[in-house]
């Protein structure tokens, strides 16, 4: 029989609960408090100090049994060695991060100057995984906005930050891109939003049809762009076109 180390079973410090999983804790949390974790789902509020480190442990746990089922020989493997500890790693702190921390904080400023001419941002590089099969989502985002006079004003880099934070969790574009819309729409109340994001699908690349160059692009238009269509057109034609 192989040797594993079952990483699940660490206890947290200090818990009453020894010996029951960290994954098994924060579920428990989530399901009295009847809140939804969807692989797209923030699930940070609901993670205590020095839980993310156990959880680390028991996904490298996890995928030891995983690697092993494929018949790998971690034990004597000098390439997978430690590979169970490597993806655990990248999963919780990079390629999913956005369900396990929260929200990145926001400086906002009043629109002192009254501004209401449109704002495009953009190209912003935006990095997920598909919730199917957790191959890589790579592509670019444009945002435009129309401000009014009590819009609030932030930064250039948080568009960035927002968008890293929800596009880190295994998501399907479309719904992406709808979820990044409402978060900046409840921050900067704008007259109109619009968002469009041109993405590479590796699930397509990499498996099934393996077709290299097809790309999926999707918008979402709210308020003054949905309305105006002149004001839609403008923002469109203003994107580079990607070829």
């Amino acid at each position: 029989m192989l040797r594993t180390i079952d990483a699940a079973r660490r206890p947290v410090e200090g818990d009453e609960d020894e010996g029951t999983p960290v994954s098994v804790k924060i579920r428990e949390r989530l399901l009295a408090a009847r809140r939804r974790f969807n692989a797209n789902d923030n699930i940070a509020e609901f993670i205590e100090p020095g839980e993310l480190e156990h959880l680390l442990d028991e996904v490298e746990g996890k995928m030891k049994h995983v690697l092993q089922s494929l018949v790998i020989d971690i034990e004597n493997d000098h390439n997978t060695d430690n590979t169970a500890r490597r993806v655990a790693k990248m999963y919780l702190n990079e390629v999913f991060k956005g369900r396990y921390v929260a929200q990145p904080s926001l400086t906002e400023f009043p629109n002192a100057e009254h501004l209401n001419e449109l704002m495009i941002v953009g190209p912003i590089t935006v990095r997920s995984a598909c919730s199917h099969h957790f191959c890589p989502i790579i592509g670019k985002l444009w945002i435009g906005v129309m401000p009014n006079e009590k819009t609030n004003v932030i930064g250039l880099s948080k568009y960035a930050r927002l968008a890293e934070w929800v596009m880190g969790r295994p998501q399907i574009q479309e719904e992406a891109v709808v979820q990044l819309a409402d978060l900046i729409q409840e921050k900067t109340q704008p007259d109109g939003l619009a968002l469009v994001v041109e993405a590479e699908h590796f699930c397509m690349q990499w498996r099934g049809v393996k077709e290299m160059d097809s790309k999926m692009i999707n918008s979402v238009m709210r308020g003054v762009f949905l309305k105006d269509p002149n004001l839609r057109r403008e923002f469109l034609s203003l994107l580079p076109r990607q070829r």
